[in-house]
């Protein structure tokens, strides 16, 4: 049967298949009214917020370029489309539950409240238990894989481990299994906690790289370059000869750019005055202990990861869980969300969580995001010293405005000096492998990857990988791969990964051949996480709606086991379920493609699924994606409200 007239961007979709909006809602909306009708008698009204409500454009209707939550305020011009939902409603977790229980009394403790008189929870277990909500479900994934559920009588599955009297059951056998089992490492304690904010951390090999970098120059100028020898003198190879001092110690100054913060929440060294002078590094002497750990650049461990699936590091949706996911469907490399980095220096705990790394995760690094030399340098330092890591990424490719704004992200694209200063500068305190994300440039028609990958070589990176667009572009039109392949010839020896645009084998295969190290892949991993499985066997994976329930339900249990079986841990699971919908909704399955593959900025007609599930799958409707979290993690709680982070705005 012939394909269905479809617009220019629009998949592919068999005829049969293809649907028109109202067909396609009704048919939905058959199959749950049942449920509709219970939500109405309870009082729940879930309509679909304004920003995601798909606005008609001409004849096609399904245009999916959506205005910020707030826009409707602004009468007088519309704005553009970006990437984010900046004016989302943002309701945390924890508000869902109005009466909670004393930590003291979960963790078995209730005569040390931490809190004493002035505590505001409950301490009453009956009392509690009577103003609790009913139980999701009769089965607690805590309990069934390791013997013990932590949150006792606070879980939303207790009735599978409560015995008499509120009792948490243990199955004993089970849980001496797991006893001494770090599952997940990099965990933030309370030790380092309150040494970072009281500031009472050493970051000696930073310090000294600082202090280098403020010495004047032979001229008596403070310079802007990070080093005072020329590049024919630092290719000179850095193992030829034990250096002396501290390794690549430039001797520059760090000046304060325009639109720099000078406080950078205190955190900033400070620099040596006109009338003070800066404090000299000892080059002569006895050798320390400092000389003797210190690794030169040929003898840090090397990146073996050529050839290699890499998983992008994805703000927001590639959290523990999800990379759990890839990694059982065949990523080789993952990488966690880009932290910021004056927020690890803080010791805050949401931005620590970022680092986290599971037992399965054999090839891990970190992402920091980061606008100077000192809070980056004393950044990498500090993860140098506390976590384990295979490789510490820094992001020059962040778009969004809030990161730019403030010098990072692709910003650093354009201000070589301090990019310089924070590569050298981390590369020295590091004893893994420093690598570097970054996009084409800033302008769209103004490429400068090409220039900067060969100084990025010499200044001590790694590894790059590049993303085929420029700033201005975000996610719109299709990733130059042919500009991706002339940079992976100018980056030699060094590796090169690619990354834009990969959804099937086919794209993966045509990357590889541009002469690239290896790929990266970001979007089509959220969009179908089994892509990694399709590459590596090479062939187009069909897989079915029963299928793709299994692996929510798989990242759902693995959430519980990750954010807690609590009423916050089951909505916070909840909000990252749902996040990650708003890309899954985007697959068009094997079998209703006329063409072969699926192309990732074409945008998914209304189609009919082979049954209810791949139909209910396949809506971009807010609505039924929390349908869907209900399936799995019971019915959301009172006035739940959700919009997702990112909007699908590169269907152009």
């Amino acid at each position: 049967m012939e394909a269905a007239a479809a617009a220019p961007g629009v998949a592919p979709v068999r005829a049969r298949f293809v649907t028109s909006k109202e067909q396609f809602h009704a048919y939905l909306r058959d199959w749950g009214k049942e449920e509709e009708q219970e939500e109405e008698e309870v009082g729940i009204g879930r309509g679909e917020p304004p920003a995601k409500r798909v606005k008609a454009e001409g004849a096609g209707g399904d245009k999916e370029s959506r205005e910020d939550a707030g826009a409707e305020q602004e009468p007088v011009e519309r704005k553009r489309a970006r990437g984010q939902n900046k004016s989302r409603p943002c309701m945390k977790p924890n508000h869902y539950e109005q009466n909670r229980l004393c930590p003291s009394v979960t963790q078995g403790c209730a005569d040390k409240c931490f809190f004493g008189p002035r505590c505001r929870f409950l301490h009453d277990v009956g009392e509690y238990m009577a103003l609790k909500p009913p139980d999701l479900g009769p089965r607690c994934v805590l309990f069934e894989t390791f013997g013990k559920c932590t949150y006792g009588v606070t879980c939303r599955f207790a009735q599978a481990h409560l015995g008499d009297g509120f009792q948490n059951i243990i199955n004993t056998e089970l849980a001496k299994q797991w006893e001494g089992k770090a599952l997940v490492r990099n965990n933030l304690s309370k030790e380092l906690q309150h040494q970072l904010r009281k500031r009472k951390f050493s970051f000696k090999r930073a310090e000294e790289f600082l202090r280098a970098l403020a010495k004047p120059r032979g001229d008596g100028r403070k310079g802007g370059k990070a080093t005072g020898c020329s590049a024919e003198e630092q290719e000179v190879s850095n193992c030829a000869t034990p250096q002396e001092g501290h390794g690549d110690d430039p001797a520059c100054p760090l000046l304060p750019e325009q639109g720099e913060d000078p406080k950078a929440d205190g955190l900033q060294s400070p620099s040596p005055t006109d009338d003070e002078e800066a404090p000299c590094i000892q080059t002569v002497g006895p050798v320390t202990d400092e000389d003797v750990i210190k690794l030169r650049p040929c003898e840090k461990r090397k990146l073996e990861i050529q050839g290699k699936l890499y998983l992008a590091p994805l703000t927001t949706c590639g959290n523990l869980p999800f990379r759990r996911i890839c990694k059982r469907l065949g990523a080789d490399v993952t990488c966690g969300e880009m932290a910021v980095c004056t927020n690890l220096l803080q010791g805050q705990a949401s931005e620590w969580a970022l680092l986290k790394r599971h037992h399965t995760e054999d090839i891990f690094g970190v992402q920091l995001e980061g606008a100077f030399p000192d809070t980056m340098t004393k950044c990498a330092e500090l993860l140098n010293q506390t976590i384990e890591v295979d490789f510490v990424d820094v992001n020059v490719g962040c778009p969004i405005d809030l990161v730019y704004k403030k010098g990072g992200g692709c910003a650093l694209m354009t201000r070589s000096n301090k990019f310089e200063q924070i590569v050298r500068g981390m590369n020295s305190v590091l004893d893994v492998p420093l690598t570097v994300k970054i996009r084409t440039g800033v302008q769209e028609k103004m490429n400068v990857a090409h220039k900067l990958i060969p100084r990025l070589r010499e200044w001590g990176a790694a590894m790059v990988t590049l993303h085929g667009r420029s700033r201005e572009q975000r996610y719109t039109r299709s990733a130059d791969w042919g500009y991706i392949a002339e940079c992976a010839q100018v980056a030699s020896p060094m590796p090169l990964f690619g990354n834009g645009d990969i959804l099937s084998y086919e794209d993966a295969n045509r990357a590889m051949q541009m002469g690239v190290s290896g790929i990266m892949i970001a979007r089509g991993a959220l969009i179908k996480p089994w892509l990694f499985t399709e590459i590596k066997e090479q062939r187009h994976w069909d897989i079915s709606s029963s299928e793709r329930f299994e692996l929510l339900r798989d990242f759902t249990n693995y959430g519980l086991e990750h954010w807690g079986s609590d009423t916050q841990g089951v909505e916070k699971t909840r909000k990252f379920l749902l996040e990650w919908l708003s890309f899954l909704c985007r697959y068009i399955p094997v079998g209703l493609l006329e063409f072969l593959p699926q192309k990732i900025n074409e945008r998914p007609p209304y189609y009919m699924g082979r049954d209810y599930l791949e139909t209910l799958m396949a809506s971009q409707n807010v609505d039924d994606w929390i349908r869907i979290s209900e399936l799995l993690l019971g019915p959301v709680p009172p006035s739940f409200t959700f919009l997702p982070k990112h909007k699908a705005n590169s269907y152009r």
